[in-house]
């Protein structure tokens, strides 16, 4: 039975599914791809451009061609990917242009974006990362690739990062439904937070991250960015399987973290203005569990129940998450594409943008040691949280944790026109 859509008939009768064709116009894609090829098990860049400047295709099927079934739920799902994950049959950039050029087509596909195809997700095109997912800013420090834009606004806003593609291309464009990111250390909260959109980072391990580029496999996790929270629930009851668990009641308690007090006068009107709409989705939210929510001060918490030799919070992960991400990035990523740039370049090394090159060079000047101190320290922190701030529900429990929290970044609004000072 043929499926529902428009068709194209050759003159020997032959049907054609088209593909429509949009501008990428916020940049928001590394490359376009080409429909998967059964044949060979692999997908193709896409070699397409359309009227406009440096606004690459996207090839994007009817949505009337697919039905979702309970072993396809992602049926024509429309599906942008971060451009660290691999897919069989395209190269894969890190947004890096010399790693681009350097490797070959992957010969095999993350298993995150795996179980995303094999739920019959459609997958469109790559999108742009900041270089090997380091926390970038629009002008200042994207170099090899110009960063995305964030569609609200006056659209100059800076998009956040490291998954800035998925978060642009996502708050951009009605004809994409779903983006996979990553988040180490705030890469899918912050581009889903300055561009609109739902956005996780799930628990750590919930799903292995085969065939995708590291940047601390002790923080590493693969997300989404939504505009439609109902697909999100079914990529993610595909992509983490029995990791993840529903259950069937709210926490009962409800605390907050850098929230505004009611009544608090605030130093501007754009930050009065954001204090109001987090003071008024909280009593939304109070009104809907029936709790009132308190502040929670971890730092205070934590001084209550540490042990004597251990020291406050600030100098115990002063440099904890520096430390993890830089070695860590170094061992698993920059000695082999420096050895094997190298090896075809006569000994030089390849263009890195400024904010890895200076982190790489900050675990270059720790000693080795340093790496095992700050994988103790982050363990010391996450068992102190899941103890005493968040304890883990269990299997027979209604609910998933003792308490929800809410925290708020503030008001930091970034324009791509700023650099460092």
């Amino acid at each position: 039975m043929i499926p529902q859509g428009p068709y194209l008939i050759s003159p020997t009768g032959d049907l054609y599914q088209p593909y429509r064709l949009y501008a990428d116009t916020e940049g928001a894609f590394t490359q376009p791809l080409g429909p998967f090829d059964a044949s060979t098990g692999a997908y193709t860049a896409l070699p397409a451009t359309v009227p406009g400047i440096a606004a690459p295709g996207i090839a994007v099927p009817s949505r009337l061609y697919y039905a979702k079934t309970a072993s396809q739920p992602l049926a024509g799902v429309r599906t942008g990917i971060k451009d660290i994950y691999d897919i069989a049959g395209v190269q894969t950039s890190d947004g890096n242009r010399a790693f681009y050029e350097l490797y070959p087509p992957r010969n095999a596909t993350a298993l995150p974006v795996q179980r995303l195809i094999d739920a019959g997700a459609i997958l469109v095109g790559k999108m742009k990362t900041s270089q090997f997912a380091n926390g970038e800013v629009a002008t200042a420090d994207w170099v090899d690739y110009h960063e995305p834009f964030n569609p609200r606004g006056d659209g100059y806003q800076d998009t956040s990062s490291s998954s800035s593609g998925p978060g642009s291309g996502i708050g951009s464009y009605p004809w994409l439904d779903l983006t996979l990111g990553s988040d180490t250390g705030g890469s899918i909260r912050g581009p889903s937070q300055v561009q609109g959109v739902y956005g996780n980072r799930p628990s750590h391990g919930l799903v292995q991250l085969t065939n995708t580029m590291p940047l601390a496999p002790e923080l590493d996790t693969a997300g989404f960015l939504v505009r439609d929270p109902s697909i999100w629930t079914a990529a993610a009851k595909v992509m983490y399987e029995d990791a993840l668990t529903f259950f069937p009641q709210f926490p009962p308690k409800l605390q907050t973290i850098g929230f505004p007090f009611p009544g608090a006068v605030a130093s501007d009107s754009t930050e009065a203005q954001a204090n109001a709409i987090l003071l008024a989705f909280l009593a939304k939210l109070e009104a809907f569990l029936n709790l009132r929510s308190s502040p929670l001060n971890y730092t205070a918490l934590w001084n209550q129940v540490k042990p004597d030799p251990l020291p406050p919070l600030s100098i115990l992960l002063n440099r904890t998450y520096p430390t993890l991400i830089s070695k860590e990035q170094t061992k698993n990523v920059r000695y082999q594409f420096y050895a094997d740039y190298a090896a075809i370049h006569n000994g030089r090394l390849p263009f890195i943008d400024p904010v890895p090159r200076v982190r790489w060079a900050f675990g270059d000047s720790l000693p080795a040691s340093e790496l095992n101190v700050a994988i103790n320290n982050k363990t010391i922190f996450q068992n102190f949280w899941e103890s005493y701030v968040l304890p883990v529900g269990r299997n027979d429990t209604a609910y998933c944790s003792d308490s929800l929290i809410l925290y708020s970044s503030g008001v930091n609004i970034l324009y791509r026109n700023k650099y460092r000072e």
